[in-house]
């Protein structure tokens, strides 16, 4: 049973950072996909980054890309998400989720029901 912990939301003006983090325990989180989502009232939880288990390819969602920083650190069993230039827009409740399933098509590297272990979330609030 993997256990995930989310750390390091919080509010930051615009055009400011936050790293997240995804710390993993009770079992090996290096085996596993880490996805991060997030999540504002009144919607569905959004794919914004995902790190493979078996070579680390990244994959970002186009209202991410260029901006966040998806990577592991197997030493640590934690995965991180860099998050700069951040806009309003950002704001949202930011969960890690973890699947054993590695290979995937691009159109299923955010299908929630594909991840078995998730995250309690950190709130991220960006003003403007």
């Amino acid at each position: 049973q993997l256990h995930l912990v989310e750390s390091g939301g919080g509010l930051v003006q615009s055009g400011g950072s936050l790293r997240l983090s995804c710390a993993g325990s009770g079992d090996t989180v290096d085996y596993y996909a880490i996805a991060w989502f997030r999540q504002v009232p009144g919607k569905g939880r959004e794919g914004v980054s995902r790190i493979s288990s078996s070579d680390d390819s990244t994959y970002y969602a186009d209202s991410v890309k260029g901006r966040f920083t998806i990577s592991r650190d197997n030493t640590r069993h934690t995965i991180y998400l860099q998050m700069d230039n951040l806009k309003p827009e950002d704001t949202g409740v930011y969960y890690c989720a973890a699947t054993i399933i590695d290979f995937v098509p691009e159109t299923s590297l955010f299908r929630a029901q594909d991840y078995d272990y998730w995250g309690q979330g950190t709130q991220v609030t960006v003003s403007s």
